[in-house]
């Protein structure tokens, strides 16, 4: 994904934006993946999610001094509101989207 799609997807107006950086070899992001599908699917229409693989957007992952992954950030009009590297339980990232809702 190009560099500008990704600030333009962040930037968005409206609801807010979950990015996961992942890798395909990478076990912990392979944990979450049907966790992150979870809570997509429970705040439909209000959340997005977008996966961002950090070997095929090198420079994405660099600018948001992504480290380990799996990480998730959570953006509203552009503005980073949250941030968590690891594995994160389905209740605990359920809660944070909530609280972020406008």
């Amino acid at each position: 994904m190009p560099k500008k799609s990704f600030q333009e997807l962040i930037n968005s107006p409206g609801m807010p934006v979950l990015v996961d950086f992942y890798a395909d070899w990478c076990g912990p992001c392979k944990t979450m993946a049907p966790i992150l599908q979870q809570v997509a699917q429970q705040y439909e229409g209000k959340l997005k999610v977008i996966k961002i693989d950090v070997d095929k957007n090198p420079a994405v992952a660099q600018q948001y001094r992504v480290q380990g992954i799996p990480t998730l950030l959570l953006f509203h009009q552009g503005k980073q509101l949250w941030r968590q590297s690891g594995v994160v339980p389905a209740q605990h990232l359920s809660q944070v989207v909530k609280q972020h809702l406008p």
